[in-house]
């Protein structure tokens, strides 16, 4: 069993900045899955925002969502067993509950379908 627990959600004007944090911990996890964060805004579907995927050593690939690009940036720490999520330039659109969510693959992962673990969500409303 993985437990995933978010944090650093918020409120925030436009133009803004929130990092966001998730910790993952239990017995069966281990730090070759993949990690990544999705969103659901009110009345939408879920949708994927960015993962990140363990190569070996200090490499990491890291793939985001067309709409985040060049404002979000994801980071893992496989020695704490944290992924964190650095928003900027945030806009009022940005405004949903963002899930991490955790995949021993990583195609699994990315499609958002049938993932293993999942967090229990954290707020970020940006107003304009």
């Amino acid at each position: 069993q993985v437990q995933l627990v978010e944090s650093g959600g918020g409120l925030v004007q436009a133009g803004g900045s929130l990092r966001l944090s998730c910790a993952a911990s239990g017995r069966t996890f281990i730090s070759s899955y993949a990690m990544g964060w999705f969103r659901q805004a009110p009345e939408k579907e879920r949708e994927f925002v960015a993962a990140t995927s363990w190569m070996g050593g200090s490499v990491y690939y890291a793939y985001y969502a067309d709409f985040v690009k060049g404002r979000f940036s994801i980071s893992r720490d496989n020695a704490k067993n944290t992924v964190d999520l650095q928003m900027n330039s945030l806009k009022p659109e940005d405004t949903a509950v963002y899930y991490c969510a955790a995949d021993p693959n990583y195609s699994v992962l990315r499609v958002g379908i049938k993932v293993d673990y999942w967090g229990q969500g954290t707020q970020v409303s940006v107003s304009s």
